[in-house]
Order: structure tokens, then C-alpha cells, then sequence
């Protein structure tokens, strides 16, 4: 009985302990959500400090803003793009060096009248008019030359100028002007030395090579472009992204600011808080304008490449790319990028035509060897008339020999003897004496009778030879030649070095693109468990169980993240643009063609 009488009391003693615990804990309860609920009132009621930052940048107008796809980019740059303009005009400068090394094979055509007057002492004035005209060219093939000509000339009686028909017009009574009009060709061909090439053509065609390594040049320079223009496009997008991650992470500190106002007005922060946030809000400040800094670089190095000079009104526009990053999980193969780099690449382009200029070089020089033979012809009419003449036959006594030789000569008329019998001399002085007979008919006229009698048979004058040269040390020729096969040692030399340049270039430009696709990867992981963590951070950080500082390591933390990832995919599109230098498909990734200089046959 007595046990039991025990067991009874400690009951309800014990049942007296735990209401009491009850209406304590009940208290306690009631007190933190009264104190929570006025926590809570006084963040809802709490003035906000997210006062918005000056992102402004200097020279641009905010309100002035130009949307940019990358394709526009390039295009803008291949416009005005001054780097460009520049290799442009080298390919249309050696278009007209290539034409004007052509112009040697234009016809040529001269034309020189003469008038001159000639007397002397005691004599009277003789008055002389020539024209010769003429055309000659070079032949393209075969390195031959011709010569067309048209002479004519009046010589007067007493000019220094006449030759033996002045005489003969003397003879004859004509009047005092002798007409000597020629027309013809003259032709010469090479059948040895300089037949097949000579300097002229080697010229020529060397300008072809020079023109294609020009438009090589010109294409390199604007790969080169396009491929600046897309990094700094991709630079851009980064900037702005890590611009706009800067100031979401400063918004949430000044979030975390304003709610800790409030705590510390609700009495369930203390005012040491205050100082840690704010500490965090400078912090973050100065990564929002370091990120607007790089911004600004980022917009100038871009325009730089697409304005064409500093009055360009886009200089004070804000540049906004609308292009995202693209991102694939092929992965590039190194057999595919190094057989693109060995068929497009300029500068192999333009070592291949350094070898075909100097094969040019060695023949040549090998032809320079050569003895020189050449064929040489000329073929003409030539028409004499002597004025107005007399029929009439007339006798002379020859005192002159020079003059009897001339007309013993029989050139235009024959002689006549007086005497048969006297041997053509006379019995008294012993002078030769001859009668000569009235000039012909088609001997009467002026420059149109001289030019009707080149359709005379005996007007025909035509000669055919060959001219022969043999070297006997040729010297230069030899040196010339020594120098041209060392150049092609050299030239085989760079091409090896500059095909391991490529090989080396494509390698490490495949590597890039396999690396930054997997940094994308990565980065898109930890930015997805970053997002995680602050969830649950802030959670907890609500229900009372963390730390502002913990809070901002996740902020911070994922700000990195997505920063981190912007980076990795804008590094990856940078790694493919660089893949498309090296390989030379830059034009045909962005669908750009250009005109090759068309050469002429």
C-alpha cells in the first residue's frame, strides 16, 4: 500500500513537470514567431538601397545603341576595314603592273616629217621634204618583231641630199625635184637562243605569279581580319555578360543589405552586420566597374576593325552583340583540319609560286646559253619619178668619170654612141660624147607617180638571211643560272619550314577546340551546382542557421560559375575562328567569296 501510494505521487509530479515544460516552450514560441512575424514586417517595410549604378562609359551615348550579329561584323570590317582596303589595292596595283609589262607587245606607230633648206655659195637654194611612217610590234609568240614602212621624199636639184638620179635628171632636162617613195616590211624571229622565252615574257609571265601571290597576300590579310573581328566580337560578349553577372551579384549585397537594415531596426541583428555587407556591396562595386572598363575596351577594339575613320558617328554608339555563343560536342578531326591547311593556306600558295618564278629564272638562264641564230627578211617596193621631164633625146660629152661610169653603167637608160666607128670617144678631143634618149614616160611625175610605180615588176627589192652569234664565255648567262638554282635550294628549304609552321598551327588549334569544349562542359557543371548551393545556402540563411559571410561565398561562388561558363563558350567560338585561320576556311565557313585577278590568255 505504501509503494503504491509512492508510485501515485511521482506521477503526478511528473505530469506537473511536463505541463509546466509545455507552457514554457509554448511561450518561448509564441515570443520568437511574434519576434520573427515583426522581423519580417519591418524587411516588408523596410526602404530599399538598391540605388542603380552609372554604367555610362566615356565617349558613347547611352541612348544610341547598335545591335550586331557577327555576320555583320565581318561584313562591316570586309567594307571599311582600312588593314584590307590596303591588300585590296596591292592586288589592283600589280594588275597594272601586269598590264603595263604587256604594253611592250602594242603596236607602234611613228610618223616624222621632215622640211629642210640647203644652199650654198654662189648656188642657188635647193628646198628638200621627207616623211617616213611607220608601225612595228613585238610578237608574243615565238619572241619575233616586225617592221612596217612607208618612205617618200622630194630632193631638189642642188640638194646635198640628191644621189645619181639628180644627175640623170640633169641628163634627161627634167625639172629640178627627184621623188623616191618606199614601202615594205622587215622581219626577224629567233630560232635558237630567246625562242621560247626571252627577258620580255619571263617578265610577264613572273608578273602573273607576282599577281596571284598578291591576291594570296590579300586574302591572308583579310582572314587575319575576320578572324580579329571574331574575337573581338566574342570579347564583347563575354564583357557584357560579365558585366551584367557583376552587377546581379551587387544587387543581391545590396538585397542583403536592405534585409539586414532591417534585422538590426527588428533588434534581432546586430549592427556589426551592417559593416560586412557593406563591406561585400564596395567589394562588388569595384567588380562592376572593372567589368564596364573592359567593356569600353572591348567595344573600341571592335569598332576599331569595323569603322573606317574617327568621324564615323558609330564611335559614340554602344555596341550590342545579338549573336550567342554556339557550342557542339563533334569533336574536330586532325586529318580533315591539316588536309584543309596544306590546300588553302596563303602562304603555301604564295611559296609554290615563288618555286614556278623561279623554274621561270632557270630557263632563262638555261636559254641565255644558247648561240643567238635569227632569221632576218625584209621585203619592199620601191618607186622613183623625176618630175616633169623631156622625151626629147639629147647629146652630152662626158668630162666627169664618175658621170661616164654612171651612165656607161646603163642604169636608167643605156648608151648611145654619136660614132660607131670612134669607140664612143671623139676624133678632136678625145671626150667620150652620148646621146641620151627622153626619159620615159613613167618617170613623168611627182609623189603620186613614185608610189604608182611600186606596181612595177622592176620595183620589187627583197632579202633573206641569218645572223649568228656564238658566246664565248657568257658569263652572266652562267651566274644567272648558278643564282637561280641556289634561290630554288632556299625556296625548298622555307616551303618545309613553313609546312611545319602549319602542321604545328593546326594541332594546336584542333587541341583548342577539344580543350574549351570540355571546359564548357565542366563549366556548365559547376554553374548548375553552384545554383544549387546558394538555393540551399539561402535557405538556410533565411531560417536563421547561416552566416552572411557563408551566403556571400555562395553568391560570389556562383558569379564565378557563370562567368566561368560566358568564358569557356566564348573561348570556344575564339578556338574556332582560330581553327578556321589556320585552315583557311574562313571563307568558306562565313559563305564570303571573292574574285581571283582573271588572267589573261
Amino acid at each position: 500500500m505504501k509503494n503504491f501510494i509512492t508510485l501515485i505521487c511521482l506521477i503526478f509530479l511528473v505530469s506537473m513537470f511536463t505541463n509546466a515544460q509545455e507552457k514554457v516552450e509554448i511561450a518561448k514560441n509564441v515570443g520568437e514567431k511574434e519576434k520573427t512575424e515583426k522581423t519580417v514586417n519591418a524587411e516588408k517595410t523596410a526602404p530599399s538601397v538598391a540605388e542603380p549604378i552609372n554604367l555610362s562609359m566615356i565617349g558613347t551615348d547611352s541612348a544610341n545603341t547598335v545591335p550586331l550579329t557577327l555576320n555583320d561584323a565581318i561584313k562591316r570590317a570586309l567594307k571599311n576595314n582600312n588593314e584590307i582596303e590596303v591588300a585590296e589595292n596591292d592586288v589592283k596595283i600589280a594588275e597594272s603592273q601586269l598590264r603595263s609589262f604587256r604594253g611592250v607587245y602594242d603596236r607602234n606607230f611613228s610618223i616624222s616629217p621632215t622640211y629642210s633648206r640647203s644652199s650654198s655659195t654662189g648656188t642657188q637654194s635647193s628646198n628638200d621634204f621627207r616623211l617616213n611612217a611607220g608601225s612595228s610590234q613585238l610578237l608574243k609568240r615565238g619572241g619575233g618583231n616586225y617592221d612596217i614602212f612607208f618612205n617618200t621624199s622630194q630632193t631638189g636639184r642642188n640638194s646635198p641630199n640628191n644621189t645619181s638620179f639628180n644627175q640623170t635628171s640633169s641628163l634627161t632636162g627634167s625639172s629640178s625635184s627627184t621623188y623616191v617613195s618606199s614601202v615594205g616590211i622587215r622581219f626577224t624571229q629567233p630560232l635558237y637562243r630567246e625562242r621560247e622565252t626571252d627577258q620580255t615574257r619571263k617578265q610577264i609571265k613572273v608578273q602573273k605569279k607576282r599577281l596571284q601571290q598578291s591576291d594570296s597576300d590579300f586574302r591572308l590579310r583579310t582572314i587575319g581580319v575576320i578572324s580579329q573581328v571574331q574575337t573581338a566580337y566574342w570579347n564583347l560578349v563575354f564583357a557584357l555578360r560579365d558585366q551584367q553577372n557583376q552587377v546581379a551579384n551587387l544587387n543581391l549585397s545590396k538585397e542583403n543589405l536592405r534585409i539586414i537594415e532591417a534585422r538590426i531596426s527588428a533588434g534581432t541583428a546586430a549592427p556589426l552586420q551592417r559593416a560586412e555587407v557593406e563591406t561585400e556591396l564596395a567589394n562588388r562595386e569595384s567588380g562592376v566597374f572593372s567589368a564596364t572598363e573592359l567593356v569600353s575596351i572591348s567595344q573600341n577594339t571592335l569598332k576599331q576593325l569595323l569603322l573606317k575613320d574617327v568621324s564615323d558617328a558609330d564611335w559614340n554608339a554602344n555596341l550590342v552583340p545579338t549573336d550567342a555563343p554556339i557550342f557542339s560536342n563533334d569533336v574536330i578531326k586532325l586529318e580533315d583540319a591539316v588536309k584543309d591547311a596544306v590546300e588553302n593556306r596563303p602562304e603555301l600558295r604564295r611559296l609554290k609560286l615563288d618555286r614556278e618564278i623561279n623554274s621561270l629564272d632557270i630557263q632563262l638562264a638555261k636559254n641565255l646559253l644558247k648561240p643567238k641564230v635569227d632569221f632576218v627578211s625584209s621585203f619592199s617596193l620601191q618607186g622613183i619619178s623625176l618630175g616633169k621631164v623631156s622625151t626629147d633625146s639629147t647629146t652630152f660629152n662626158l668630162i666627169e668619170p664618175s658621170f661616164a661610169r654612171f651612165n656607161a653603167s646603163s642604169y636608167l637608160y643605156g648608151l648611145i654612141c654619136q660614132t660607131p666607128n670612134s669607140n664612143c670617144l671623139s676624133q678632136t678631143n678625145r671626150i667620150p660624147t652620148i646621146t641620151s634618149p627622153g626619159s620615159p614616160d613613167y618617170f613623168n611625175g611627182g609623189y603620186a607617180r613614185s608610189i604608182a610605180n611600186f606596181f612595177r615588176k622592176d620595183a620589187v627589192n627583197y632579202s633573206i638571211g641569218v645572223t649568228i652569234q656564238f658566246p664565248l664565255k657568257n658569263t652572266t648567262a652562267k651566274a644567272d643560272l648558278a643564282i637561280a638554282e641556289l634561290q630554288k635550294t632556299q625556296i625548298d628549304a622555307r616551303t618545309r619550314t613553313q609546312e611545319q609552321t602549319v602542321i604545328a598551327e593546326v594541332r594546336n588549334a584542333v587541341q583548342a577546340v577539344e580543350t574549351t569544349r570540355q571546359r564548357v562542359l565542366s563549366a556548365r557543371r559547376g554553374r548548375e551546382n553552384a545554383e544549387i548551393q546558394l538555393t540551399g545556402e539561402r535557405n538556410l540563411f533565411d531560417a536563421g542557421r547561416s552566416t552572411t559571410f557563408l551566403l556571400f561565398q555562395r553568391e560570389n561562388a556562383l558569379t564565378n560559375a557563370r562567368n566561368s561558363e560566358i568564358r569557356a563558350e566564348t573561348d570556344y567560338n575564339k578556338a574556332l575562328a582560330d581553327l578556321q585561320r589556320v585552315t583557311s576556311t574562313t571563307f568558306r565557313v562565313n559563305g564570303i567569296e571573292f574574285d581571283s585577278p582573271i588572267e589573261e590568255k
